[in-house]
């Protein structure tokens, strides 16, 4: 089955100079620019995207030939894009084994609601409730989904990819998983839930660029420390399998977000007393073969 899709390769979303109008637009760039380096220098240019009928990931989507320079670089797809993001949680082996568990029989899903969407280079704000040394990174591989898709199989399943991106599933380890406050069961909604908690970008590619995302590799760091470099193959569940899955009676609808889980080397790994969590003024980095750098801030509120 073939998705008849937009004719963008590579999408981002962006302002001009001078200028408060929100654009979508194909980066102009070679196959292996950064897009988040190049906006952070000021040297990105874009040829503007007209959305279609059915909005930026529907058919009738299109590269136009005018071009506009890059002033302030956005997340790929907006709030109003974003349906929800649907997480996987344990995920890659190493982490699996690194949080002391056996491997899972079928994908464990946790839901972020549509307001944890963030920014590229948008700060993250920690709420007050969670700012006791527990903010925590999760650098993860993000597929978006295109059109709706319900009881599709891992035959079928990438051709309702829209494209993928980078994102961070910001965590706040003690409300997920402390029994003084999550009870005998971790609880990954709330603690993961809060407003701008999933930063992504810095642009959505298309599966043409992206034929095997199992062949990417990711690497995460903190103030330019490294502290997650595995590659995507070492998923327990490969993207088919995710989106398979997760459409087996519940349909997935286009804008939805999947965050297909994180590797080993979290903040929280280990005992509570070694933990790195994010603190103030921290700036958090997610690079994804293919797509480039993520970058964003931590603030407390």
């Amino acid at each position: 089955m073939t998705l008849s899709r937009p004719t963008w390769k590579r999408l981002i979303r962006f302002t001009p100079p001078n200028s408060t109008a929100v654009l979508y637009g194909e980066p102009v760039v070679g196959d292996d620019s950064d897009v988040g380096r190049l906006a952070d220098a000021g040297r990105l240019t874009a040829r503007v995207v007209e959305p279609g009928p059915q909005g930026v990931l529907g058919e009738g989507t299109c590269v136009t030939d005018r071009t506009e320079s890059v002033d302030k670089l956005l997340a790929p797809i907006g709030p109003a894009d974003v349906i929800e993001f649907k997480c996987i949680g344990l995920n890659y082996r190493k982490h699996i084994i690194e949080a002391g568990r056996s491997l899972p029989p079928f994908p464990s899903l946790f839901i972020k609601p549509g307001t944890a969407h963030a920014e590229y280079g948008q700060p993250v704000p920690i709420p007050k409730c969670a700012q006791e040394g527990e903010a925590d990174y999760e650098g993860e591989l993000c597929v978006v989904i295109g059109r709706d898709a319900k009881d599709v199989s891992k035959e079928d399943a990438l051709s309702y990819v829209a494209g993928y991106t980078a994102g961070d599933d910001v965590s706040t380890r003690k409300w997920q998983r402390l029994k003084e406050r999550a009870g005998g069961v971790p609880q990954w909604c709330f603690s993961k839930g809060f407003d701008n908690f999933a930063p992504l970008g810095p642009v959505l590619v298309s599966p043409e660029l992206i034929a095997n995302p199992a062949a990417l590799r990711l690497k995460t760091s903190v103030n330019g420390e490294l502290r997650q470099d595995t590659s995507v193959a070492d998923l327990v569940f490969d993207v088919p399998t995710i989106i398979s899955f997760l459409s087996q009676g519940t349909t997935l609808r286009r804008g939805t977000v999947i965050m297909t889980g994180t590797p080993g080397g979290v903040g929280c790994a280990g005992p509570e007393e070694k933990w790195r969590p994010l603190k103030d003024g921290d700036e958090v980095q997610v690079w994804v073969e293919g797509v480039g750098t993520l970058r964003h801030g931590i603030t407390y509120e």
